[in-house]
């Protein structure tokens, strides 16, 4: 269960993006919302919207892979599976029975920075999903049986998500090869986290990891659609108001260094038929001026039929039978960020070719920079995700949650697509000299087959 929607861009996201037709350029809707502050810490922000009969429940935990430590990594995706076992007064798996009698959906992910868990249900329903998100905040049920069964739960994940899959596990691990694990530790290790480690850890391990990083005071409530806010507030009040307030948890630390020289490394695949190469770029945090330009860029290069690398790579030089270009694959970082360019070789073409064909076109780029209308075409599939993101209350709350999180106000949510419209091509052609260099690159050439 980890990010399940950002697992579906490693398929889908290339074709759906690179495809989109120009858009009329009128201003995104402003999403009206309030915010406030319970005593006990637990931030609310309620956005009406009577458009629809359904809500949207959206709990995000300021908690995610960068705040394990070490010898004690996977505990946050542990969680994201523990977090459904049941509670005082819900039985397990019965979480998801209520919210299905009751006609909506729910789930949740993990990233580096959050997690979250959600219910999307009809309007008459929202007490049920207040109410679900409160029991398990005050009394999730951790026990030995719960932690180790969903144990092998994440292990079983592990296998189907990962280790089963060709190419995955260089995305999933590999690329945290960039972040250096002594100065931060933090983003140098997987979201989906060590099975030795969770074999290692003990119940009372994982039940100090959820008092530290679930409690109110750790926690953001998003509720957005069809309700009414007083009555809201009061509910609110009711199922989360008496549950305490935790330990502030302590900072997270990382020093990020960038163009601290080229890094390669070699990845045996065993479920690879054909060798593959990834290459990828540290970046700054998601907040930086540079995000809108570097995200665009990601689109320009790989993501869509028309896009750089598919008419350079796959169709003229015949290197690649598929490739793509990703920015942050799980999502955004307040630590240092990863764009990464995977490519699968094409029938007798060698690994080294494929590097240094994906190499040339991020080298052109820096040189070069864009034309306009390929800038223009991205913008139009940017603003195809924001007229998306207002389509349905779930999204709502997912941008009203990021927007707080990760550029330090839910009030982003209504301003962060002008920085996108306002780059340039010589934004463009700027960040890519910067960061599309060969000392703030990591090369992974992934093998078929075993390790030697």
């Amino acid at each position: 269960m980890v990010s399940r929607r950002r697992l579906a861009i490693l398929a889908a996201l290339a074709a759906s993006i690179g495809s989109a037709r120009s858009t009329a350029a009128q201003e995104p809707a402003r999403i009206a919302f309030e915010t406030y502050t319970l005593s006990n810490g637990l931030t609310v922000i309620l956005a009406p919207d009577r458009t629809a009969q359904v809500v949207a429940v959206d709990v995000w935990y300021n908690v995610g892979s960068r705040n394990e430590a070490r010898s004690r990594t996977g505990f946050a995706h542990l969680f994201e599976h523990m977090m459904f076992q049941g509670s005082a007064n819900v039985k397990k798996a019965e979480h998801f029975q209520l919210v299905e009698r009751a006609g909506g959906e729910m789930n949740g992910s993990t990233a580096e920075d959050r997690t979250n868990y959600y219910e999307a249900l009809p309007s008459n329903r929202l007490n049920l999903g207040l109410w679900l998100e409160a029991d398990r905040m005050r009394s999730l049920a951790i026990t030995d049986s719960n932690f180790t069964n969903q144990r092998e739960a994440v292990k079983e994940e592990r296998r189907l998500r990962v280790d089963n899959q060709p190419y995955t596990g260089a995305i999933f691990e590999g690329m945290y090869a960039l972040a250096d694990s002594a100065t931060c530790f933090p983003y140098a290790h997987s979201v989906i986290g060590s099975m030795d480690d969770l074999n290692a850890a003990k119940t009372p391990d994982v039940k100090a990891f959820f008092e530290l990083y679930y409690a109110p005071n750790n926690a953001t409530l998003t509720v957005v659609g069809d309700f009414d806010a007083a009555a809201t507030k009061a509910l609110i009040q009711q199922y989360f108001g008496d549950i305490p307030r935790g330990q502030t948890p302590p900072p997270v630390t990382c020093q990020a260094t960038f163009g601290s020289g080229a890094i390669h490394r070699t990845w045996p695949d065993q479920k690879a038929n054909l060798p593959g190469v990834m290459l990828a770029y540290r970046l700054p945090e998601y907040k930086s001026a540079d995000t809108p330009a570097l995200e665009l860029l990601a689109s320009i290069l790989g993501q869509g039929e028309s896009s750089r690398i598919n008419k350079t790579v796959v169709r003229e030089k015949k290197l690649a039978q598929a490739a793509f270009v990703l920015s942050n694959p799980f999502g955004p970082r307040r630590g240092p960020g990863v764009l990464l360019a995977l490519g699968i070789a094409n029938q007798g073409v060698n690994v080294d070719s494929i590097a240094a064909g994906l190499a040339t076109e991020f080298d052109r780029v820096a040189r070069e920079g864009v034309t306009e209308a390929e800038l223009n075409k991205a913008k139009n599939g940017y603003r195809t995700q924001l007229i998306i993101q207002q389509q349905q209350a779930l999204n709502k709350a997912e941008a009203l949650q990021s927007a707080s999180l990760f550029l330090g106000d839910p009030e982003a949510v209504n301003t962060n697509w002008r920085r996108f419209l306002a780059v340039t091509g010589a934004d463009i052609k700027r960040v890519a000299s910067t960061y599309f260099r060969p000392e703030n690159a990591l090369t992974i050439l992934i093998t078929p087959g075993a390790a030697q």
